[in-house]
């Protein structure tokens, strides 16, 4: 007749299982349409160093265009990545559970994000005035295009973190709702220089 043999613990017992963290599907789907919009942009920019490197010596940018405000929007630029560097801020208060920092941080990236939008209009307004359209030349079409795109991106940006920053002041506004958000405003803060610097130059 077989014996059993006794049972034995391990020699080294196995950990429980960590439980899973669930998903940040708000988070998860914006990071996708950043992704998507990236390679709208690299059509773009790829479309444009085309076209520039197609063009003869000295046409371009065209002779009998405005030069394109390169100083004035390097300000503008400081202002937009200033704001991020306020949201990150923002984020890290959050999580520290101080909201009432928080709220200030992500209100001065909402002023500052403002402040490039407005400014960039008013340069749009002076290019319109000295001739620069989007029918005028090839520089023309690729700016309104290129950087068109990315002040739209920058309104919807503003527009959710202001809807964003509401809810905080009111309380109601969850992680993985300012995830989301967060993701988007980098994107459109980290993706312009680069725009600035090829289309600007």
């Amino acid at each position: 007749m077989a014996t059993s043999l006794p049972a034995t613990k391990p020699r080294f017992p196995m950990p429980p299982p960590r439980p899973r963290r669930p998903a940040n599907t708000s988070v998860l789907g914006m990071a996708l349409f950043v992704f998507t919009e990236i390679m709208l942009f690299a059509g773009f920019v790829s479309a444009f160093v085309i076209v520039q490197s197609h063009t003869p010596p000295g046409a371009w940018p065209p002779p009998n265009q405005p030069r394109l405000p390169l100083e004035r929007t390097a300000l503008n630029t400081a202002a937009l990545l200033a704001s991020g560097v306020a949201l990150f801020i923002a984020g890290r208060r959050l999580r520290a559970m101080d909201s009432r920092t928080a709220a200030w941080w992500m209100g001065a990236a909402l002023a500052l994000g403002t402040f490039f939008v407005v400014a960039q209009g008013m340069e749009w307004t002076a290019l319109l005035g000295q001739g620069l359209t989007l029918t005028s030349s090839q520089l023309g079409s690729f700016f309104y295009v290129i950087v068109g795109t990315h002040a739209l991106h920058a309104v919807a940006a503003i527009a959710a973190l202001a809807v964003a920053w509401r809810a905080l002041l009111r309380g109601r506004l969850t992680r993985s709702w300012f995830g989301a958000v967060q993701v988007f405003w980098f994107f459109v803060v980290l993706i312009w220089p680069a725009l600035y610097w090829l289309v600007y130059r």
